[in-house]
């Protein structure tokens, strides 16, 4: 039989807001017995933070209504019946199609989201009135087979180095998973092809830099032992988990920012709903001045072009997205030589 529907006090910028939270007792990490009124009051405590990471920019729900084991799906624009603090903005897909997708601008929106059983949330690079121009420059240092965190930590330091060269001061987070995800905010004057063309920059040069410990190569096939530097995550409409979303994982971890000097070292699987809050009250928000001082990413585009002229062109696209102009065929290499 379902719980009793409770309404929670949620804090924000025009006051206290009421959100009606159904099913409290739902469990939706079964392994803890984590329900959606503990998810709800985890985004309550953290809400803040959370806001300040993920408000203001185009959003996607990752949403699981029988909880994490069950089936998920997602949603973009505002379903019927969403109070009026929840607001969207039109935003272009890489079909060229245009249509609303969901903002979030206050703790008590995203609270909303939990009762619409969110998990996962997934902001956009961009913010919502420059949605076509990103404010983030975002690369994901993925672990392949054979690989782990702490093999994504020394990739990390070194491409902080690469950034900071390029002059870019860069942020990172726990993806909540196995990986690394490190931020640089940018003037939000390039789109979303440009700024991929600066993130492939940047992981070329990595790779350069350490060639037996990540790499840039799209195929699963070809990137052995190593880490991958997720360049296809800059695109349009690509997203990874925001910072302090929690992740659909059984023990409820949460992408967690960091401070550099807690990298090595750090364990992502201790940053859980559970202790989360408790951090942040502790040693406050790693990513609070974040966008004080964005860069450019104009030096990036000239390394860029002077790898166009070395003859390394471009890169693949997921394969959801049309062909685009000089990228090169989408078929497995192994497959490529067979034929």
């Amino acid at each position: 039989m379902a719980s009793k529907a409770v309404v929670l006090d949620v804090p924000g910028p025009e006051g206290d807001r009421q959100v009606r939270v159904s099913s409290p007792s739902r469990v939706l990490w079964p392994e803890l017995g984590i329900t959606k009124l503990d998810l709800a009051n985890y985004i309550i405590a953290v809400g803040d933070a959370f806001i300040n990471a993920n408000g203001g920019r185009p959003l996607s729900l990752e949403r699981f209504p029988e909880g994490i084991e069950g089936e998920r799906f997602y949603s973009k624009n505002p379903p019927r019946g969403a109070p009026d603090y929840v607001r969207s903005v039109v935003v272009t897909y890489p079909s060229a199609r245009a249509h609303p997708q969901l903002i979030l601008d206050e703790p008590a929106a995203a609270v909303w989201a939990v009762q619409m059983n969110t998990v996962v949330f997934h902001p956009w690079a961009s913010r919502a009135e420059t949605s076509d121009f990103p404010d983030q420059l975002r690369i994901d240092l993925d672990p392949q087979p054979g690989t782990d965190f702490d093999d994504a930590v020394p990739a990390a330091l070194e491409l902080r180095k690469v950034l900071t060269e390029a002059g870019l001061e860069a942020f990172i987070k726990t993806s909540g998973n196995r990986g690394l995800h490190i931020f640089a905010p940018i003037e939000p004057k390039h789109e979303f092809l440009e700024v991929r063309h600066a993130v492939i920059a940047a992981a070329r040069e990595l790779e350069r830099r350490m060639p037996e410990k990540v790499t840039t190569a799209w195929w699963k096939e070809e990137r052995g032992t190593r880490i991958f530097v997720d360049f296809n995550q800059a695109n349009r409409d690509r997203t990874m988990a925001g910072a302090y979303s929690p992740r659909a994982l059984a023990h409820a971890p949460v992408s967690t920012p960091l401070e550099w000097s807690e990298l090595e070292g750090a364990d992502p699987r201790a940053f859980t709903i559970g202790t989360v809050p408790e951090r942040l009250r502790m040693i406050g928000n790693p990513w609070e001045r974040m966008h004080e001082n964005p860069g450019t990413i104009d030096t990036l585009l000239e390394w860029w072009k002077r790898d166009l002229a070395a003859g390394l062109g471009e890169l693949p696209f997921p394969p959801d997205y049309p062909k685009m102009p000089g990228e090169p065929p989408r078929v497995q290499p192994s497959r490529a030589k067979k034929a």
